[in-house]
């Protein structure tokens, strides 16, 4: 009988499990992660305006480990060993015979004062920070920025910061108070959000220009302060700093022997494998995969990377053919608070419909539809 580790229970973790589960219901399955909980990242943009709060955000995993007879295993990482074979944890050493690493990526925190400001998808306590912030603010400047890595191109999660952009103009509207608030969006990329397709940057701008949102594009970031914004190009004052920065791996991979990006990630191939190791493998945002440049680092990619995953890694230990590949697929709604803008891309094609308060019901329906598996 197999036995099987997976390290993380976000969206990769998860369904690697489900995947598992559908292709052997015997095989022995241990989760390792800090708490059995899912956070679903998605719907933080509705937590500064009151739409969705805590416990909406994070789903407790017990009932979904004993459906799916999974060993839960409460630690934090802290290296790997034994070509993959052992994974050392805070709460014990966890033994295997397939690996795959699901733990999320970490966000660079090297900008001078980056203190200052609050990356969003952190989690439920940094959405609850921003909320509490608006709702205190009865006027000023409100800046909303993200990066990149620049050794792992896709290692950013800009999307969501133009949902709290939009969903932050939406609120203060709601609350007439818009005409006492500046509005500015920043980043390095002259051209941000192109990884959702050219039709899509040119919507994004179009929309920031008709709700009267400022920009500051195309300079590199230099430093925050605790109530400015500063990059070579120029800086200005901002009473409230919401800023994604890029991502890079875990800090638990530098104790272990995987094989790393120059941007700090696991290197694998199309198969979601880690090169030169045998039985492990890697989904979402830990991995550095073959594809196209705009490959996105999304709940929806890590899905889809999971279960090529799971699926090779049990050809693998069955001694098949490990053959599955992943799709390289981007899906989003770009969410207001009150209309969506949806954008798929695949390698084939690139879509892009308008923003219709249709599609922010649609994204609700599915996180609904999405979270009932777990609950």
């Amino acid at each position: 009988m197999n036995n099987i580790t997976i390290i993380g229970s976000g969206f990769a973790g998860l369904s690697a499990i489900r995947q598992l589960r559908k292709q052997d219901k015997h095989c022995n399955i241990t989760l390792i992660s800090p708490r059995p909980e899912l956070q679903y990242l998605p719907s933080l943009i509705w937590v500064p305006s009151g739409l969705r709060d805590r416990s909406d955000i994070i789903v407790p995993l017990h009932n979904f480990f004993k459906r799916m007879d999974v060993t839960y295993h409460q630690a934090n990482v802290t290296g790997l060993r034994d070509a993959g074979r052992t994974v050392e944890t805070d709460a014990g050493d966890v033994s295997n015979d397939g690996l795959i690493i699901a733990s999320g990526g970490r966000f660079l925190k090297k900008l001078p004062g980056i203190e200052h400001a609050i990356t969003p998808c952190e989690g439920i306590d940094a959405a609850e920070k921003i909320r509490d912030k608006l709702s205190s603010m009865t006027g000023g400047t409100i800046a909303f920025g993200f990066a990149g890595n620049p050794k792992e191109p896709s290692a950013m999660r800009g999307g969501p910061m133009f949902e709290f952009l939009f969903g932050t103009d939406t609120l203060l509207k709601r609350r007439g108070i818009r005409d006492k608030f500046k509005l500015v969006f920043f980043s390095p990329a002259d051209k941000p959000g192109n990884r959702l397709g050219p039709k899509a940057v040119g919507r994004l701008l179009d929309e920031m220009k008709q709700r009267d949102i400022e920009t500051h594009l195309g300079h590199k970031m230099k430093a925050f302060e605790k109530n400015k914004v500063i990059t070579e190009g120029a800086e200005f004052d901002a009473d409230l700093i919401i800023f994604m920065p890029g991502m890079t791996g875990n800090l638990w991979f530098d104790n272990s022997e995987l094989p790393r990006s120059e941007g700090g990630l696991i290197r694998a191939n199309r198969h979601c494998k880690v090169e030169s190791m045998e039985a492990v493998y890697v989904a979402g945002d830990s991995g550095s995969f073959p594809g196209p440049d705009w490959m996105p680092k999304q709940a929806h990619m890590a899905d889809l990377q999971a279960e090529a995953a799971a699926k090779n890694l049990l050809s693998e230990l069955n001694g098949q053919r490990a053959d599955a590949v992943f799709k390289v697929e981007l899906i989003c709604i770009v969410d207001s608070n009150d209309k969506g803008m949806m954008v798929s891309r695949t390698e084939n094609k690139n879509i892009m419909l308008p923003g219709t308060i249709f599609l922010h019901w649609a994204k609700r329906f599915f996180e609904w539809w999405y979270l009932r598996k777990y609950r």
